[in-house]
């Protein structure tokens, strides 16, 4: 049988310190309940600066300049490992600064929503002109203008949502419809983050695999807002409008959103295209969240920590036709959530881990990497939710003690061994899909055979129901000769089948 591959992994990390502030929802909700709290007199002091963003070893990780099994031998908290001069340019990716982003932004914007001021343009230009060749065939877009005029009344009627470079006021983005709540300031701006961060991560995926933007037949985007109007509120789509902004023009494409999951479901539903056919190379992309930005800060703030959560994140990976080099993503090996699988921890770790094994015949020790809820537990820990992987890591391993696939007594090691969290709290982010550039790494330059991408989320955050969502799937060392077979095996059924059809044609002339 003849599997998709993981062909090429490329993300992106944003730092935002205004948009903190200024767009996230703790500090958002802070203004309306608190407005003079300790807490938003204090969080400036604790916003850390971009080179401290780009020398952070969890986000040198995400861009794929360290593994993440550095990290365990450096130790927790990340924080307090002081570096230095590290590159904002990765091997998966791109650190990128907030000045560049708003300059995206308006590239992105194709409803000239988003105004900036003529001097942060005049200053900007050159630089995303140099840095930014992809989106040229739209750089016409990023103009200045006189927004002193407008800005302070726009942004005090809420009919615009400032943007802000080193506190100060650069530009805008103004609302799309007077009396639709689906395109008011705030939704577009939130939106043109999304865009935009995405753009950014196909981009860094294009650059570092050298991969034809117009090899690309379909796109997947699977972040965890929502794009539409009143008349359909999500109705999209992400997909295509990322694909139109890097020249991805052999493509078409639909957003899939099941919060955290999302990103896993969408890995699978791609691999399912390519196995059946329907697409050769089909790209899941996926752009940040501004809502999770400082989301745990008042955690951090008390104890006087920085403020970690302070980027923008954006990921995109390539699924493709079978080449005998990438690693195969086994669409036959795949865990799910069903609705009638429970809540409690053993049936969500039985659905999503021992049962995708089970069916090939595997124990959980035969996978070489987990990738769970891969969240940084410099931000966790602090907030009160422990360390989600290591968390994980024990439900995992307390069910390979129940299977027998592993003694009691080397259980800590089993959790020892599994990959510590590197991921920014971007929801859907930290969720299987940041280990899939190493994964590609790990299974054909490296000594591993298969790992496990599992995502999770949570579906009754929209209140509709009370369920737990995830899904699962197995990707294993491509061997090179799968494809040979399925090739062999394809053309004697097509002898058969001319076979038989000449005998029918035969006996029908007979008769």
């Amino acid at each position: 049988m003849s599997f998709p591959v993981l062909k090429g992994a490329g993300y992106v990390l944003v730092h935002t310190p205004d948009m903190i502030v200024q767009n996230g929802s703790t500090c958002g909700t802070e203004r309306v309940v608190n407005p003079d709290s300790e807490f938003l007199k204090k969080i400036n002091d604790h916003i850390r600066s971009y080179d401290e963003v780009v020398n952070y070893l969890p986000n040198q990780a995400y861009i794929g300049n360290i593994h993440p099994k550095e990290l365990k031998e450096i130790g927790q908290p990340f924080y307090e490992k002081e570096e230095k001069d590290r590159s904002r340019d990765g091997k998966y990716g791109d650190i990128a600064p907030q000045d560049e982003f708003i300059a995206l932004m308006q590239i992105c914007d194709a409803f000239e929503l988003v105004y900036l001021a003529e001097d942060f343009v005049e200053e900007i230009k050159p630089v995303i002109e140099e840095k930014y060749p992809e989106v040229q065939e739209f750089m016409n877009r990023l103009k200045g203008s006189d927004i002193a005029s407008k800005a302070s009344e726009l942004i005090e009627e809420h009919k615009a949502e400032g943007l802000y470079h080193d506190g100060e006021l650069c530009g805008y983005v103004k609302q799309a419809h007077d009396i639709d709540v689906n395109l008011n300031a705030h939704t577009m701006f939130e939106n043109l983050v999304v865009k935009t961060s995405g753009v950014m991560a196909a981009i860094q995926l294009l650059r570092k695999n050298d991969i034809d933007p117009l090899s690309i037949d379909y796109v997947i985007e699977c972040s965890e807002e929502a794009c539409g109007d009143v008349n359909q509120r999500g109705g999209g789509n992400f997909a295509k409008s990322i694909a139109e902004m890097i020249g991805i023009k052999n493509a078409t494409g639909s957003d899939t959103r099941s919060f955290c999951a999302a990103p896993t479901h969408s890995l699978i539903e791609a691999a399912a295209m390519v196995k059946a056919g329907v697409h050769k190379n089909v790209l899941v992309v996926a752009g940040g969240s501004t809502a999770k930005l400082g989301m745990n800060a008042k955690d951090h703030v008390k104890k006087d920590l920085p403020v970690l959560e302070d980027v923008v994140a954006g990921f995109a990976v390539l699924v493709s036709e079978n080449d005998g080099e990438h690693p195969v993503l086994r669409t036959d090996l795949t865990g799910q959530h069903n609705v009638a699988t429970g809540s409690s921890p053993q049936a969500v770790m039985s659905s999503l881990i021992s049962e995708p094994l089970e069916k090939g015949g595997l124990k959980i020790t035969d996978v070489d990497s987990y990738s769970v809820e891969m969240q940084n537990p410099d931000i966790t820990k602090p907030a009160g939710a422990g360390d989600v992987p290591e968390a994980n890591f024990k439900m995992i391993g307390a069910l390979a003690v129940m299977k027998g696939h592993i003694e009691r007594t080397d259980l800590p090691k089993f959790v020892e061994n599994g990959l510590p969290g590197w991921a920014p709290t971007q929801g859907h982010i930290p969720s299987g899909v940041p280990y899939c550039g190493f994964c590609i790494d790990d299974l054909t330059k490296g000594d591993q055979e298969r790992a496990m991408i599992v995502g999770k989320g949570s579906l009754f955050l929209g209140r509709m129901t009370n369920l737990f969502d995830g899904v699962s799937i197995i990707v294993e060392r491509n061997t090179g000769e799968l494809e040979e077979e399925t090739a062999g095996s394809n053309e004697e059924i097509k002898k058969v089948i001319a076979e038989a059809m000449r005998n029918i044609a035969e006996n029908m002339m007979e008769e």
